[in-house]
C-alpha cells in the first residue's frame, strides 16, 4: 500500500519540484562552458565588425577583451556560487523540510575576498555536483510526468482512434526511459498503460534517491564546515550557560528573599517580642505569651531550616554523593506515581553529569505526574562507554511537546554538556524521553 500511495502523497510532488529545479540548475551549470567560446566568437565578430582596421589590428583587441572576460567570471564565481547555494538551502527547508545552516559570511568586499571565498567556491562545486545529481532527479521528473500520460492511453483511444475498419495508420507512441513505445492496436495501449504505471509507481524513489545524494552533497558543501559549525555550537552553548547560571542566580536570591529571609526574621522578631515579655525589670514576666512566641520561634526556625534544606537539595542534592543509582532510587520514592528504576553503569559519571542526569530525571518524572495522567513509569540509565543514556517512558496519554517551556529547559541544559533529547510522544501515549550526554565533560 505503501507502494501505491507514495506517488500521490505531498511529498511526492515536492520532491518533484525540487529536482525540477535541480535539472534546471544543471543545465545552466552546462551553459556556461558553451557560453564562453559563444561569446568569444561574438566578441571576435563585433570588434572585426566595428573596426576598420584589417583583421591583424583586430586580434589583440580580442586576445585583451577575451582573458578580462575569465577573469571577470572566475572573480564573480563565488558570489554567484553563494546566491545559488542560498536558493538551495532555501528550497530544501520548505520543499524537503531539510534544513541546512548557512556558512559563514564574507569578510570583505573586495576582490581578493572575493576569489579566496572557501565557501563560495564550495558553493561553486555543488553547482558543479549538480550536473550528475540530475541524472536521478531528471529521470525521476520524467517518470512522475510521463507515467500517468502513458496510463491514460486506453481511455483516450477510442475517442481519436475511431477510423473506419480498413483504415490504415501509423503507430502511436508513448515515450519511456527505456526508449519510445508504438502501438496501432486498442490492445497495445494496455501495453503502454502498463509501462505508464511501473513509471508512475517507480518514480518517487527514484526522485527520493537524486534528492537524497542533493541533500547529503548541500550538508557538505553548502553548510558551514565542521570546525565552523563546532565553534557555532560552543559559542550557544556558552551562551545558553551564561543565561542558566544567571537564572539560576535570580531563582536563588528570589528564594531566598521570599523563603528563608523572611521566616528568620519572623523568627528574630518573634524572639525579641519573647524576651521582652520576659524582662528582668518592671512587672512580672507574661508566661503564657512568652511561650507562645518561643514556640512560633521555634516553628520558624524549623521551617527556615526546610527552605534551606531544599534550597541546597535545588543547587546540589546530597544524596547523589552515594552515586546516581541511589539519587535515583530516593527520587522515585518521592514521586506521585510508581516508579521502577533501572541503573546500569560501567563506570560512575563524572559529577556536573550526574547532577544533570538527576535534574533531568526528576524534571521529567514531574511532567509524567502532572500532565500524562500516567499509571507507571518506567526510569533506565544505561551507560556504556563514553555514553550515558536516560530514558523515561510512561503509559500516559502522549502529546507531550517537545518545544515547550519544560522541555525546552531541558534540552538547553543538556546542550551546555553537548547532549541529545528525543521525544517520541504520539496522540494517546506512550510517551518516551530519551536523553544522551557523555560521561565526561
Amino acid at each position: 500500500m505503501t507502494a501505491l500511495r507514495a506517488p500521490f502523497i505531498t511529498s511526492a510532488l515536492r520532491q518533484a519540484v525540487f529536482c525540477v529545479v535541480g535539472v534546471l540548475s544543471a543545465a545552466a551549470v552546462l551553459a556556461v562552458p558553451a557560453l564562453l567560446p559563444t561569446l568569444g566568437v561574438l566578441m571576435l565578430w563585433a570588434t572585426g565588425a566595428t573596426s576598420r582596421e584589417p583583421a591583424p589590428a583586430v586580434a589583440p583587441l580580442f586576445l585583451v577583451l577575451f582573458p578580462l572576460t575569465v577573469a571577470l567570471l572566475v572573480v564573480l564565481a563565488a558570489p554567484i556560487g553563494r546566491a545559488m547555494g542560498t536558493v538551495h538551502r532555501r528550497l530544501a527547508s520548505r520543499l524537503l523540510d531539510v534544513h541546512v545552516a548557512a556558512p559563514p559570511p564574507r569578510p570583505s568586499r573586495r576582490v581578493g575576498a572575493l576569489v579566496a571565498d572557501g565557501p563560495g567556491w564550495r558553493a561553486v562545486g555543488y553547482g558543479l555536483l549538480k550536473v550528475p545529481l540530475a541524472i536521478p532527479q531528471g529521470y525521476g521528473v520524467f517518470c512522475y510526468l510521463f507515467g500517468p500520460v502513458n496510463l491514460s492511453y486506453p481511455l483516450w483511444w477510442p475517442l481519436f482512434r475511431n477510423h473506419p475498419p480498413g483504415t490504415r495508420l501509423g503507430p502511436v507512441w508513448a515515450l519511456t526511459p527505456f526508449g519510445a513505445i508504438g502501438t496501432r492496436t486498442f490492445a497495445g495501449t494496455f501495453l503502454v498503460a502498463t509501462a505508464g504505471l511501473a513509471m508512475l509507481l517507480v518514480a518517487p524513489w527514484v526522485m527520493r534517491a537524486g534528492t537524497t545524494a542533493d541533500v547529503a552533497a548541500m550538508r557538505r558543501l553548502l553548510g558551514p564546515r565542521r570546525l565552523a559549525e563546532r565553534v557555532r555550537e560552543l559559542q550557544a552553548s556558552r551562551a545558553r550557560a551564561i543565561d542558566d547560571a544567571a537564572t539560576m542566580m535570580r531563582r536563588l536570591e528570589r528564594d531566598l528573599h521570599d523563603g528563608a529571609q523572611i521566616r528568620l526574621a519572623t523568627l528574630a522578631m518573634n524572639l525579641g517580642m519573647a524576651t521582652e515579655k520576659l524582662g528582668a525589670d518592671g512587672p512580672p514576666p507574661d508566661l503564657a505569651q512568652a511561650r507562645e512566641l518561643v514556640a512560633l520561634a521555634h516553628r520558624g526556625a524549623k521551617d527556615a531550616l526546610a527552605d534551606l534544606r531544599d534550597l541546597v537539595r535545588g543547587i546540589h542534592p546530597p544524596v547523589l554523593d552515594n552515586g546516581l543509582g541511589d539519587a535515583l532510587a530516593t527520587l522515585a520514592t518521592g514521586s506521585a506515581l510508581p516508579v521502577a528504576v533501572t541503573v546500569e553503569l560501567t563506570d560512575r559519571p563524572a559529577p556536573a553529569i550526574e547532577t544533570i542526569t538527576y535534574f533531568c530525571a526528576a524534571e521529567l518524572l514531574a511532567n509524567a505526574a502532572k500532565h500524562s495522567r500516567a499509571t507507571r513509569v518506567g526510569l533506565d540509565v544505561l551507560g556504556s562507554g563514553r555514553r550515558l543514556t536516560l530514558r523515561v517512558t510512561d503509559d500516559g496519554v502522549g502529546g507531550a511537546n517537545p518545544d515547550g517551556p519544560g522541555l525546552t529547559g531541558l534540552a538547553r541544559r543538556i546542550a551546555v554538556v553537548d547532549g541529545r533529547m528525543r521525544v517520541h510522544s504520539p496522540a494517546g501515549g506512550p510517551t518516551r524521553v530519551e536523553i544522551e550526554l557523555p560521561t565526561q565533560v
